[in-house]
Protein backbone atom coordinates (compact mmCIF):
# COMPACT_ATOMS: atom_id res chain seq x y z
CA UNK A 1 0.00 0.00 0.00
CA UNK A 2 1.13 3.57 -0.32
CA UNK A 3 1.82 6.38 1.88
CA UNK A 4 -1.82 7.29 4.25
CA UNK A 5 -1.96 10.97 5.26
CA UNK A 6 -4.34 11.99 8.15
CA UNK A 7 -6.17 15.22 8.38
CA UNK A 8 -8.05 17.01 11.21
CA UNK A 9 -10.61 19.63 10.17
CA UNK A 10 -9.68 22.11 13.64
CA UNK A 11 -10.66 25.79 12.00
CA UNK A 12 -14.53 26.18 13.05
CA UNK A 13 -15.43 28.86 15.57
CA UNK A 14 -17.95 26.62 17.57
CA UNK A 15 -20.85 28.99 18.19
CA UNK A 16 -22.84 26.73 20.07
CA UNK A 17 -20.55 26.23 22.73
CA UNK A 18 -20.07 29.82 23.52
CA UNK A 19 -18.73 31.58 26.12
CA UNK A 20 -16.36 28.48 26.46
CA UNK A 21 -14.71 28.15 22.98
CA UNK A 22 -14.31 31.91 23.28
CA UNK A 23 -11.13 30.54 25.32
CA UNK A 24 -10.52 27.33 24.09
CA UNK A 25 -10.85 26.17 19.68
CA UNK A 26 -13.66 23.52 19.90
CA UNK A 27 -11.40 20.66 19.10
CA UNK A 28 -8.97 21.81 21.84
CA UNK A 29 -12.14 21.14 24.17
CA UNK A 30 -11.24 18.59 26.84
CA UNK A 31 -12.96 15.39 27.00
CA UNK A 32 -12.28 13.82 30.73
CA UNK A 33 -9.15 16.23 30.67
CA UNK A 34 -7.78 14.88 26.79
CA UNK A 35 -7.96 17.17 24.33
CA UNK A 36 -10.39 16.58 21.53
CA UNK A 37 -8.49 16.91 18.76
CA UNK A 38 -5.96 14.08 20.69
CA UNK A 39 -8.53 11.41 20.49
CA UNK A 40 -8.95 12.19 16.56
CA UNK A 41 -5.41 12.30 16.02
CA UNK A 42 -4.83 8.45 18.24
CA UNK A 43 -7.38 7.43 15.97
CA UNK A 44 -5.81 8.37 12.59
CA UNK A 45 -2.86 7.21 14.40
CA UNK A 46 -4.07 3.94 14.98
CA UNK A 47 -5.03 3.12 11.52
CA UNK A 48 -1.59 3.82 10.12
CA UNK A 49 -1.56 7.37 10.11
CA UNK A 50 2.44 8.51 10.25
CA UNK A 51 1.99 12.28 9.23
CA UNK A 52 -1.00 14.39 9.45
CA UNK A 53 -2.14 18.49 8.74
CA UNK A 54 -4.57 20.12 10.70
CA UNK A 55 -6.18 23.41 9.59
CA UNK A 56 -6.19 26.41 12.27
CA UNK A 57 -8.22 29.62 11.87
CA UNK A 58 -10.36 30.64 15.27
CA UNK A 59 -7.69 31.44 17.95
CA UNK A 60 -4.96 29.17 15.97
CA UNK A 61 -2.02 29.72 17.98
CA UNK A 62 -3.37 28.10 20.91
CA UNK A 63 -5.36 25.20 18.64
CA UNK A 64 -1.90 24.73 16.91
CA UNK A 65 -0.09 24.17 20.12
CA UNK A 66 -2.63 21.73 21.23
CA UNK A 67 -2.30 19.82 18.13
CA UNK A 68 1.24 19.90 17.89
CA UNK A 69 1.65 18.73 21.53
CA UNK A 70 -0.54 15.70 20.86
CA UNK A 71 1.24 15.02 17.70
CA UNK A 72 4.39 14.54 19.75
CA UNK A 73 2.79 12.36 22.07
CA UNK A 74 1.25 10.17 19.19
CA UNK A 75 4.84 9.94 17.01
CA UNK A 76 3.19 11.72 14.15
CA UNK A 77 4.94 14.37 12.05
CA UNK A 78 2.36 17.45 11.88
CA UNK A 79 2.08 20.18 9.54
CA UNK A 80 -0.12 23.06 10.76
CA UNK A 81 -2.54 24.90 7.90
CA UNK A 82 -3.53 28.14 8.62
CA UNK A 83 -6.37 29.90 7.47
CA UNK A 84 -7.07 33.72 7.77
CA UNK A 85 -10.20 32.89 6.07
CA UNK A 86 -12.22 29.61 6.77
CA UNK A 87 -11.54 27.87 3.46
CA UNK A 88 -14.36 25.29 4.11
CA UNK A 89 -13.82 21.68 3.85
CA UNK A 90 -12.80 21.23 0.08
CA UNK A 91 -10.88 24.93 0.85
CA UNK A 92 -8.85 23.13 3.49
CA UNK A 93 -7.91 20.06 1.31
CA UNK A 94 -7.01 22.77 -1.56
CA UNK A 95 -4.89 24.80 1.16
CA UNK A 96 -3.07 22.25 2.31
CA UNK A 97 -2.35 20.19 -0.43
CA UNK A 98 1.53 20.93 -0.81
CA UNK A 99 1.34 18.76 2.74
CA UNK A 100 -0.48 16.41 1.62
CA UNK A 101 1.82 15.73 -1.42
CA UNK A 102 2.59 12.53 -1.54
CA UNK A 103 -0.54 10.20 -0.09
CA UNK A 104 -2.21 7.76 -2.22
CA UNK A 105 -4.77 8.35 0.57
CA UNK A 106 -5.91 10.76 3.07
CA UNK A 107 -8.32 10.29 6.12
CA UNK A 108 -9.40 13.42 6.85
CA UNK A 109 -11.95 13.83 9.93
CA UNK A 110 -13.76 16.52 11.85
CA UNK A 111 -11.52 17.74 14.77
CA UNK A 112 -14.61 18.74 16.85
CA UNK A 113 -16.47 15.05 17.26
CA UNK A 114 -15.89 12.38 19.62
CA UNK A 115 -15.94 9.13 17.85
CA UNK A 116 -15.19 5.86 17.50
CA UNK A 117 -15.20 3.86 14.30
CA UNK A 118 -13.14 1.02 12.70
CA UNK A 119 -10.71 3.24 10.25
CA UNK A 120 -9.09 0.39 9.06
CA UNK A 121 -12.20 -1.37 7.82
CA UNK A 122 -13.00 1.84 6.17
CA UNK A 123 -9.70 1.86 4.10
CA UNK A 124 -10.13 -1.62 3.26
CA UNK A 125 -13.52 -1.05 1.66
CA UNK A 126 -12.49 2.46 0.07
CA UNK A 127 -9.52 0.41 -1.74
CA UNK A 128 -11.45 -2.42 -2.93
CA UNK A 129 -13.70 -0.28 -4.55
CA UNK A 130 -11.96 2.20 -6.37
CA UNK A 131 -13.73 5.13 -5.50
CA UNK A 132 -12.19 8.44 -5.46
CA UNK A 133 -14.29 9.27 -2.02
CA UNK A 134 -15.75 6.80 1.01
CA UNK A 135 -17.67 8.58 3.28
CA UNK A 136 -17.85 6.64 6.78
CA UNK A 137 -21.63 6.45 7.34
CA UNK A 138 -23.96 5.10 11.04
CA UNK A 139 -27.13 5.14 11.45
CA UNK A 140 -29.06 8.22 11.94
CA UNK A 141 -29.78 8.49 15.37
CA UNK A 142 -33.54 8.14 16.80
CA UNK A 143 -35.24 11.39 16.79
CA UNK A 144 -31.58 13.44 15.16
CA UNK A 145 -32.17 16.35 12.51
CA UNK A 146 -28.72 15.90 11.32
CA UNK A 147 -28.67 15.99 7.05
CA UNK A 148 -28.37 12.76 6.10
CA UNK A 149 -26.71 11.01 2.94
CA UNK A 150 -28.38 8.85 0.39
CA UNK A 151 -26.84 5.59 -0.48
CA UNK A 152 -28.23 3.67 -3.54
CA UNK A 153 -28.20 -0.45 -3.35
CA UNK A 154 -25.01 -0.65 -4.68
CA UNK A 155 -23.08 1.15 -1.82
CA UNK A 156 -22.66 4.83 -4.55
CA UNK A 157 -23.94 7.92 -2.48
CA UNK A 158 -26.09 9.73 -4.40
CA UNK A 159 -27.72 12.49 -2.82
CA UNK A 160 -26.18 14.81 0.43
CA UNK A 161 -28.79 16.66 2.75
CA UNK A 162 -31.28 16.51 0.28
CA UNK A 163 -30.39 18.40 -2.41
CA UNK A 164 -26.78 18.11 -3.39
CA UNK A 165 -25.91 15.24 -6.10
CA UNK A 166 -28.33 13.44 -8.70
CA UNK A 167 -30.78 11.40 -6.42
CA UNK A 168 -32.65 8.55 -7.63
CA UNK A 169 -35.39 5.85 -6.31
CA UNK A 170 -34.90 3.60 -3.40
CA UNK A 171 -32.03 5.51 -1.90
CA UNK A 172 -31.11 4.87 1.59
CA UNK A 173 -30.42 7.67 4.36
CA UNK A 174 -27.47 7.26 6.54
CA UNK A 175 -26.13 9.62 8.95
CA UNK A 176 -22.53 10.94 8.11
CA UNK A 177 -19.93 10.07 10.78
CA UNK A 178 -17.65 13.05 9.30
CA UNK A 179 -14.76 10.75 8.18
CA UNK A 180 -14.07 10.95 4.58
CA UNK A 181 -11.42 8.03 2.94
CA UNK A 182 -9.83 10.08 -0.38
CA UNK A 183 -7.93 9.00 -3.16
CA UNK A 184 -5.38 11.40 -3.94
CA UNK A 185 -6.92 12.39 -7.18
CA UNK A 186 -9.75 13.25 -5.47
CA UNK A 187 -7.66 16.85 -4.90
CA UNK A 188 -7.76 17.61 -8.14
CA UNK A 189 -11.53 17.42 -8.30
CA UNK A 190 -11.51 20.49 -5.39
CA UNK A 191 -12.10 23.93 -7.40
CA UNK A 192 -10.19 27.02 -6.91
CA UNK A 193 -13.75 28.89 -6.31
CA UNK A 194 -15.21 29.61 -4.25
CA UNK A 195 -12.83 30.25 -1.93
CA UNK A 196 -14.80 28.95 0.67
CA UNK A 197 -15.49 25.35 -0.91
CA UNK A 198 -17.42 22.71 0.75
CA UNK A 199 -16.57 19.03 -0.21
CA UNK A 200 -20.49 17.73 0.15
CA UNK A 201 -21.76 21.17 -2.16
CA UNK A 202 -18.69 22.35 -4.21
CA UNK A 203 -16.73 18.16 -4.95
CA UNK A 204 -18.89 15.05 -4.71
CA UNK A 205 -22.22 15.96 -6.57
CA UNK A 206 -20.57 16.18 -9.85
CA UNK A 207 -18.69 13.15 -8.94
CA UNK A 208 -21.91 11.16 -7.72
CA UNK A 209 -23.17 10.23 -11.12
CA UNK A 210 -20.44 8.31 -12.52
CA UNK A 211 -19.88 6.44 -9.01
CA UNK A 212 -17.18 7.58 -7.67
CA UNK A 213 -18.11 8.90 -4.61
CA UNK A 214 -19.10 5.61 -2.21
CA UNK A 215 -20.43 4.98 1.16
CA UNK A 216 -19.25 2.54 3.97
CA UNK A 217 -21.36 1.80 6.52
CA UNK A 218 -20.13 1.38 10.12
CA UNK A 219 -20.80 0.81 13.98
CA UNK A 220 -19.53 3.20 16.55
CA UNK A 221 -19.93 6.06 18.78
CA UNK A 222 -20.32 9.59 17.62
CA UNK A 223 -20.95 12.66 19.36
CA UNK A 224 -20.72 16.54 17.60
CA UNK A 225 -20.54 18.13 21.24
CA UNK A 226 -21.99 20.52 19.70
CA UNK A 227 -24.15 22.16 22.51
CA UNK A 228 -23.25 21.96 26.42
CA UNK A 229 -25.43 19.03 26.48
CA UNK A 230 -23.89 16.83 24.59
CA UNK A 231 -20.86 18.15 25.52
CA UNK A 232 -21.46 16.86 29.19
CA UNK A 233 -23.05 13.47 27.66
CA UNK A 234 -19.70 12.90 25.90
CA UNK A 235 -17.70 12.98 29.60
CA UNK A 236 -20.29 11.23 31.12
CA UNK A 237 -20.73 8.51 28.60
CA UNK A 238 -16.66 8.11 28.87
CA UNK A 239 -17.30 7.79 32.06
CA UNK A 240 -19.56 5.49 31.87
CA UNK A 241 -17.58 3.15 29.42
CA UNK A 242 -19.79 3.92 27.03
CA UNK A 243 -16.98 4.65 24.15
CA UNK A 244 -14.64 2.31 23.89
CA UNK A 245 -11.45 3.03 24.38
CA UNK A 246 -9.56 0.30 22.72
CA UNK A 247 -8.33 2.63 19.25
CA UNK A 248 -7.61 5.31 21.58
CA UNK A 249 -3.73 4.49 22.61
CA UNK A 250 -2.09 7.49 23.41
CA UNK A 251 -5.55 9.40 24.63
CA UNK A 252 -6.88 7.22 26.95
CA UNK A 253 -8.30 9.41 29.39
CA UNK A 254 -7.90 6.92 32.37
CA UNK A 255 -4.39 5.65 31.24
CA UNK A 256 -2.48 5.38 34.48
CA UNK A 257 -5.34 6.08 37.15
CA UNK A 258 -6.40 3.89 39.85
CA UNK A 259 -10.08 3.07 40.62
CA UNK A 260 -10.13 4.24 44.60
CA UNK A 261 -13.77 3.50 44.41
CA UNK A 262 -15.79 1.25 42.38
CA UNK A 263 -15.43 4.16 39.07
CA UNK A 264 -13.61 6.72 41.02
CA UNK A 265 -10.39 7.14 39.05
CA UNK A 266 -7.90 9.35 40.58
CA UNK A 267 -4.86 10.11 38.43
CA UNK A 268 -1.01 10.19 38.92
CA UNK A 269 -0.22 13.59 40.60
CA UNK A 270 -3.85 14.65 41.85
CA UNK A 271 -4.38 15.01 45.55
CA UNK A 272 -7.74 13.84 46.86
CA UNK A 273 -7.95 13.77 51.22
CA UNK A 274 -9.16 10.77 52.42
CA UNK A 275 -12.31 13.06 53.96
CA UNK A 276 -13.49 13.69 50.32
CA UNK A 277 -16.48 12.12 49.54
CA UNK A 278 -16.31 10.41 46.52
CA UNK A 279 -19.14 8.96 43.95
CA UNK A 280 -18.46 6.94 41.09
CA UNK A 281 -18.35 7.40 38.43
CA UNK A 282 -16.04 9.98 38.40
CA UNK A 283 -12.65 11.16 37.58
CA UNK A 284 -9.80 13.34 39.10
CA UNK A 285 -7.25 14.82 37.04
CA UNK A 286 -3.32 14.85 37.35
CA UNK A 287 -2.28 17.94 39.73
CA UNK A 288 -6.14 18.53 41.07
CA UNK A 289 -7.05 19.18 44.91
CA UNK A 290 -10.02 17.90 46.20
CA UNK A 291 -10.43 18.62 49.92
CA UNK A 292 -11.89 16.95 53.24
CA UNK A 293 -15.46 17.62 53.00
CA UNK A 294 -15.67 18.45 49.01
CA UNK A 295 -17.76 16.12 47.04
CA UNK A 296 -17.40 14.43 43.82
CA UNK A 297 -19.44 12.56 41.65
CA UNK A 298 -21.58 11.04 40.54
CA UNK A 299 -20.79 11.99 37.03
CA UNK A 300 -17.47 14.63 37.38
CA UNK A 301 -14.82 15.64 36.12
CA UNK A 302 -12.08 17.39 38.06
CA UNK A 303 -9.73 18.62 35.51
CA UNK A 304 -5.68 19.13 35.82
CA UNK A 305 -5.06 21.25 38.30
CA UNK A 306 -8.20 22.26 39.68
CA UNK A 307 -9.30 22.96 43.45
CA UNK A 308 -12.41 21.57 45.40
CA UNK A 309 -12.21 23.11 48.70
CA UNK A 310 -14.34 21.93 51.82
CA UNK A 311 -17.78 21.88 51.19
CA UNK A 312 -17.92 22.37 48.14
CA UNK A 313 -19.70 19.74 45.06
CA UNK A 314 -19.25 18.72 41.59
CA UNK A 315 -22.04 16.57 40.26
CA UNK A 316 -22.34 15.64 36.65
CA UNK A 317 -20.31 18.36 35.47
CA UNK A 318 -16.71 19.07 34.46
CA UNK A 319 -13.90 21.15 35.71
CA UNK A 320 -12.15 22.68 33.25
CA UNK A 321 -8.35 22.44 33.73
CA UNK A 322 -7.40 25.15 36.50
CA UNK A 323 -10.94 26.08 37.75
CA UNK A 324 -11.02 26.99 41.29
CA UNK A 325 -14.33 26.63 43.35
CA UNK A 326 -15.39 28.61 45.91
CA UNK A 327 -15.57 26.87 49.34
CA UNK A 328 -19.23 25.72 49.17
CA UNK A 329 -19.81 26.31 45.71
CA UNK A 330 -21.80 23.71 43.79
CA UNK A 331 -21.16 22.90 40.70
CA UNK A 332 -24.41 20.65 39.17
CA UNK A 333 -25.10 20.38 35.37
CA UNK A 334 -22.59 22.43 34.25
CA UNK A 335 -18.83 23.02 32.96
CA UNK A 336 -16.82 25.04 35.20
CA UNK A 337 -13.95 26.83 33.42
CA UNK A 338 -12.00 29.89 35.39
CA UNK A 339 -14.79 32.11 36.26
CA UNK A 340 -17.48 30.21 33.54
CA UNK A 341 -20.27 29.05 34.82
CA UNK A 342 -22.21 27.06 31.67
CA UNK A 343 -24.77 25.07 32.72
CA UNK A 344 -26.93 22.73 30.54
CA UNK A 345 -29.55 24.68 28.43
CA UNK A 346 -27.46 27.70 28.51
CA UNK A 347 -25.00 30.36 30.65
CA UNK A 348 -25.36 30.41 34.38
Amino acid sequence: MGDLAGMVLCAGLGTRLRPLTARVPKPAVPVCGVPLVRCSLALLAGAGVRRAVVNVHHLPDLMAAEAEAAARALGLSLTVSREPVIAGTGGALREARAALRGADEILLVNGDVLFDVDLGAALAAHRASGALATLVLLPMPAGARYAAVEVDAGGAVRRIAARFGPGGEGLRPWHFSGVHVLSAALLDAVPSEPFEADVNRHVYPPLMASGAIRGHVAAGYWNDLGTPERYLEANRDLLAGRVPLARFAGADPFAGAVERLPGVRIAPGARVDPGARLTGPALVCAGAEVAAGAEVGPGAVVGPGCRVPAGAAVRRAVLWAGTALAPGEVVEDAIAADADRVREGGAG
